[in-house]
């Protein structure tokens, strides 16, 4: 079952990147994301409500907030420490998809469970076998290749800021998801996703109050379109797939992680169709280097 969960959260995924891209095309960044941790909270609501009026609305169902309450301080600071991570992925990363063709930014988010595996093999003394090793050495020359890719688009890996900030997002998730791992032993999936949201949009109206809204007539403006929404929506529906797969006890966030990267199939498939990006031919052939690399790192883990 997790598994299967990990394939839809893969699918939302997909179309959250869309979606974000859609948003993020001529507008100010940071009001964008925080309105998606606004809407995002507004959906949890209930459950918020619930855990805090002790009603218990959902007990003994896969809504329940109550495995929670067993740890009370210590789960909230453990949230707000996934609160600060996952924020920090998604401001670099909103800023780099804004600036950045989808065809390249799916492809090195797609890397993310090279870096899940590297960090598993360092904190928690995990071998790779040689079928994960040829993932990885398939994943890097991948990025060396849409590296030559980019410069035909004039981006320039090395000196693209961008591409940094994208660089940055994706060492930052896989922080988060080896983090999840962790805490998800613990407490239930909707109390760490509907507290995790809360504490997000706490967080992203004190930076956009000291950041951007002194300085908005400066920098882009702000611009509302539908599709923001529809980034709360996707991701909300995708991370609840997410944390229910690894709250189950067989599962393995090495591969949840992976299957998670193959949403990177649907946001290229966006960026050709709907965003009519150029030079397909090349990143197509470094998209399917990639997923050879996931293949290949999937049966090292069978």
């Amino acid at each position: 079952m997790w598994l299967i969960l990990a394939f839809f959260s893969a699918a939302m995924l997909g179309f959250y990147d869309a979606s974000k891209k859609a948003s993020l095309k001529d507008n100010a960044v940071l009001p964008v994301l925080l309105l998606n941790t606004i809407f995002s909270t507004i959906i949890f609501s209930p459950f918020l409500i619930d855990y805090a009026g002790g009603f218990g609305w959902f007990e003994g169902t896969f809504l329940d907030t109550a495995s929670g309450s067993q740890n009370g301080l210590q789960a909230h600071i453990a949230v707000i420490i996934k609160a600060f991570i996952v924020l920090s992925s998604w401001i670099c990363g909103y800023f780099g998809l804004k600036h950045l063709p989808l065809t390249i930014v799916g492809p090195i988010n797609a890397t993310r469970p090279v870096l899940v595996l590297v960090g598993a093999l360092v904190i928690f003394g995990e071998k790779l076998n040689l079928y994960q090793w040829t993932g990885v050495i398939l994943a890097l020359l991948s990025i060396f290749l849409m590296s030559r890719a980019g410069k035909k688009e004039d981006i320039d890996f090395k000196s693209n800021k961008w591409v940094w900030c994208l660089a940055l997002a994706t060492i930052m998730g896989a922080v988060s998801g080896l983090y999840d791992k962790f805490i998800m032993k613990s407490l239930a999936p909707m109390f760490v996703q509907s507290w995790f949201n809360f504490y997000q949009m706490i967080i992203m109206t004190v930076i956009c109050g000291l950041l951007w809204y002194p300085k908005r007539h400066q920098s882009t403006p702000f611009r509302w379109r539908w599709s923001i929404p529809l980034i709360s929506l996707f991701i909300c529906i995708g991370d609840f797939a997410y944390f229910t797969s690894l709250s189950e006890a067989d599962s393995m966030i090495s591969v949840v992680s992976l299957v998670r990267r193959s949403s990177v199939i649907i946001s290229f498939i966006c960026g050709v169709v709907i965003f009519k990006e150029r030079n397909i031919k090349a990143k197509l052939f470094d998209l399917l280097l990639i997923l050879l690399g996931m293949a290949f790192i999937w049966m090292g883990t069978l």
